[in-house]
């Protein structure tokens, strides 16, 4: 098994389960498996999920991120965006989202 470094960090949208960001390691057919993954429920400051992978939020405070689950196994997924080292530190510093 790759070390977690070693694995892309993405963007995932799926058909019914929202959107997801995390490490990617493993995608057979529309199912993906991502690990340190987090839910994305609501962003503030990206027009698109393809902007969100490029460059982040612009304001982090204002953005609805999840915890960090340990793995997840998401089936249908329908777009799966690789993210810039920019994206991953500013995602990486939207305060976790909870109650």
């Amino acid at each position: 098994m790759k070390n977690k470094n070693e694995l892309p960090y993405v963007v995932i949208r799926t058909y019914s389960a929202g959107v997801h960001i995390g490490h990617l390691e493993k995608r057979e057919g529309k199912e993906v498996t991502l690990i340190e993954a987090r839910r994305v429920w609501y962003w503030e400051g990206a027009n698109s999920l393809s902007q969100l992978a490029s460059e982040g939020v612009k304001n982090p405070l204002q953005c609805k991120i999840s915890v960090t689950v340990k793995r997840i196994i998401l089936t249908e997924a329908i777009e799966i965006i690789e993210c810039t080292d920019e994206a991953i530190n500013n995602l990486n510093s939207v305060p976790k989202w909870k109650k």
